[in-house]
């Protein structure tokens, strides 16, 4: 890093890097690493950002295809998710997912990059649906923890607040932050870092809204969701398939950072 600042970050991970839930195929997806991106860039104008995240993608898969192309680039700023696919599919080894996100920690840093992760919010607070998986996202979150205490890996501990889990943040598929959701985890990571201008409103609740749904209202919206978002994923899991079959890195090379067009939803 110079004195400057950051001259090359590289984000690596799964859907939630690349962005889905900001924007979208035919408009583009921004996602919080391309806001962060931002963020670094207003305090270093000559900052390189390529973002190797693909949708689907589990831990090793991050690993195998996204490690040796980010290590070539020589980033000084590296961001590393991933492990939330794994944790949605029977019998996961946490342990082995564990290994494949720290052995990326240990090679980055070894480089000489900063290297920053977040901790996944407890999906069963998320979609009630999915309440049986929330032990092993905890789980998992305590033992990327550990690896990063281990190779001196920023932790933005993005789950450790209420607000992480408020729907208001979430996109329709519930998996995936929407745009507010993604601004507030940029913010988050800026916090961890100790970028300038950061700070920890990223933390705030949302204002209250009215309450009172009714039981059926929500049993009608779980069964509507499942229809529409977990019946397609379940099908994709029997025919062996990826959300991310076929599908290639949105910002596979460094390129400058452009100014941020037509969002304007911040972090608060």
């Amino acid at each position: 890093m110079s004195s400057s600042g950051y001259l090359r970050y590289v984000a690596l991970g799964d859907s939630h890097t690349e962005g889905l839930g900001d924007g979208d195929d035919v408009r583009g997806l921004r996602g919080w690493a391309d806001r962060l991106a931002e963020q670094v860039a207003r305090h270093s104008p000559g900052l390189l950002y390529a973002n190797l995240a693909v949708r689907g993608r589990k831990a090793g898969q991050v690993r195998a295809e996204q490690l040796a192309p980010a290590l070539a680039m020589r980033p000084d700023l590296a961001t590393v998710v991933a492990g939330v696919n794994d944790v949605l599919r029977p019998g996961c080894d946490l342990d082995e997912v564990a290994g494949h996100v720290e052995a990326m920690f240990a090679a980055l840093t070894a480089q000489g990059a900063t290297v920053a992760t977040l901790m996944f919010p407890d999906v069963g607070r998320i979609t009630p649906l999915a309440r049986p998986i929330g032990h092993r996202v905890l789980a998992l979150n305590a033992r990327i923890r550990e690896a990063a205490g281990r190779h001196g890996v920023v932790v933005a501990e993005t789950a450790a607040h209420a607000a992480a889990t408020d729907p208001r943040l979430w996109s329709a598929d519930r998996l995936h932050a929407g745009p507010l959701g993604h601004a507030r985890i940029a913010a988050a990571v800026a916090q961890a870092l100790g970028l300038p201008d950061s700070d920890d409103t990223w933390t705030l609740p949302l204002p209250a809204e009215r309450t009172g749904i009714s039981g059926w209202r929500t049993v009608g919206a779980e069964l509507r969701w499942a229809g529409t978002f977990l019946g397609p994923w379940v099908g994709r899991r029997l025919r062996g398939r990826s959300s991310g079959d076929g599908r290639q890195a949105k910002r596979p090379a460094l390129l400058p950072v452009a100014a941020p067009t037509g969002d304007t939803s911040s972090a608060v």
